[in-house]
């Protein structure tokens, strides 16, 4: 059976619902008003202390009251990183209209993932430890220090009780997730799913480990200006938090409870690089199948894509193979398409940055808007439409998701106009 046979003979798969969390914006219409403002949300952190060290800019998400919509039990006892995992996932089952009830519980799935877990947790306690020996550890720390743990109280929360999956892939993470349950849906091992992923790794630790590995922009001075995809003076990354789920459902399940459609989620290609553990392939041969088979699974021409959101993260490497990828797939009409990344304003989410950029990618098909690149004065290749510094309109149907990790993980989600 071919891949097209397969996308005939298995159940379609619609996108109902969105939220995220994201240093422009506590919620999913103020992220996007920003995204399409070119708002940056990269400055000097003032919730961390980086006296002497390298880097001390960031993406933070300041202002988050959980509070507001979570108990402060379940706060006082979990990671940041895990309460903007709830409010996402909130936000995208209110916005969806959802309601797990007992019928359909056994049938929805989570599946959310984290690049680096609980990270303040872990440093919250190792202070703790360090200061006052086991009577500061909390009793909380050790079930709620996993990576899995925005997943399981994502499902313990809204009562979801078919597989609760935690992925791993590096900055791939939250588009793997998405794919993956995108795989379940489509399928028929769940009805729903919760999808997305979110990382809030702003510590003194990771970001050192990841300024003397030399994958950080050190553009102190101007922190607005220091991610810049895709442009000749870029020099690194931005590290940030937040995260983005979204709500999957089978496309007769949501027309069943009369649910709004987004977007048919249509297509997922997955594959590693097997190269380097830091480096992508230099001819990006593998990313270039990874989006070869997302069109193919979506039933899907390269003609057809009229927005490409790029993993776009502004280091050296990265970008370059990116650009050949892009090339490589789309030949002749590369230059046509255009290619943004919004990681020049929000930094880069790891593990919650592919879903809210596959979110920002379906809704340029719901207004016709595609966001800037922000910082990209000089384009290292001219001839392409990175969207540079300002938002444009176009006819959007058809978009592509990028992802790509450290570790050689690719993964491409294709997205299309709901058309019934």
């Amino acid at each position: 059976m071919t891949h097209a046979d397969e996308v005939v003979r298995a159940r379609r798969v619609v996108v109902t619902g969105r939220g995220a969390v994201s240093p422009i914006g506590l919620d999913w219409p103020s992220t996007w008003e920003n995204l399409i403002k070119g708002v940056s949300g990269i400055r000097k952190l003032s919730t961390v202390d980086m006296s002497g060290l390298p880097v001390s800019i960031g993406g933070e998400v300041l202002g988050l009251e959980p509070e507001r919509l979570l108990p402060h039990k379940l706060v006082r006892r979990t990671d940041s990183s895990v309460h903007m995992a709830l409010l996402a996932a909130i936000e995208a089952i209110t916005d969806a209209g959802l309601e797990i009830t007992p019928e359909i519980a056994p049938r929805t799935a989570v599946v959310v993932g984290s690049a680096g877990g609980p990270t303040k947790l872990s440093a919250e306690a190792t202070a703790g430890l360090e200061a006052r020996g086991a009577r500061g550890i909390s009793p909380f720390y050790f079930p709620g220090s996993g990576v899995d743990s925005a997943t399981s109280e994502i499902a313990l929360y809204t009562g979801a009780q078919g597989a609760s999956i935690c992925m791993v892939t590096a900055c791939a993470t939250g588009a793997n997730s998405i794919g993956e349950a995108m795989r379940m849906i489509r399928f028929g091992e769940a009805d729903v799913a919760i999808a997305g992923g979110v990382d809030d790794t702003l510590t003194r630790l990771d970001i050192t480990g990841a300024a003397v590995s030399r994958a950080l922009s050190r553009r102190e001075d101007e922190p607005a200006a220091a991610c810049r995809p895709f442009d000749t003076d870029r020099d690194g990354f931005v590290m940030s938090a937040g995260g983005g789920v979204l709500v999957l459902e089978s496309a007769d399940h949501a027309a069943a409870r009369g649910a709004r459609v987004l977007a048919e989620l249509a297509g997922y290609g997955t594959t590693t690089d097997a190269f380097h553990m830091t480096a992508p392939h230099p001819e990006a041969i593998t990313a270039q199948r990874a989006m070869r088979i997302a069109l193919d699974r979506a039933g899907a021409q390269a003609s057809d894509v009229d927005y490409i959101n790029a993993h776009g993260t502004a280091t050296k490497l990265n970008d370059t193979t990116e650009i050949k990828a892009i090339r490589g797939v789309f030949g002749e009409r590369a230059p046509k398409i255009p290619v943004s990344s919004i990681k020049s304003m929000t930094g880069h989410m790891l593990g919650g940055a592919g879903a809210v950029e596959l979110i920002t990618a379906i809704e340029t098909i719901l207004t016709g808007i595609v966001p800037p690149t922000i910082n990209c004065d000089r384009p290292e290749d001219p001839e392409m439409n990175f969207v540079p510094h300002v938002a444009q309109s176009h006819e959007v149907r058809t978009v592509m998701s990028n992802s790509f990790g450290f570790g050689g993980h690719n993964a491409v989600l294709v997205a299309r106009r709901w058309a019934g």
